[in-house]
């Protein structure tokens, strides 16, 4: 069984791109809206001589309990539960927010 390793962060700040880059697939979606991933999503990877297997995560908020969020935090949380590892992606031209903060 391969290791797992979540990436997690805000909304649109980039994790599912990171996941296909990992994958070297396009399997993700990659869109400019927030809410678009929101269940786990599993993909085997390759990093310089390291196998795993991915988690693409959807971005989390949380002080919104609004349409999908609880349930994304929940699958989010899944998600880290079982890593080994965890990736936090932020977005670089904006710098560290106080969602990263929390989230972090």
């Amino acid at each position: 069984m391969l290791p797992i390793v979540a990436i997690i962060g805000r909304p649109n700040v980039g994790k599912s791109a990171l996941v296909n880059r990992l994958s070297g697939e396009q399997d993700a979606i990659v869109y400019d809206e927030p809410g678009i991933t929101r269940d786990r999503t599993y993909r085997p990877a390759f990093w310089q001589d390291r196998e795993f297997q991915i988690v693409d995560t959807g971005g989390l908020v949380f002080d919104d309990d609004t349409e999908f969020l609880p349930f994304i935090r929940e699958q989010a949380q899944a998600a880290l539960a079982e890593a080994v590892a965890a990736i936090m992606v932020v977005d670089g031209q904006i710098g560290l927010t106080a969602g990263d903060e929390e989230i972090a």
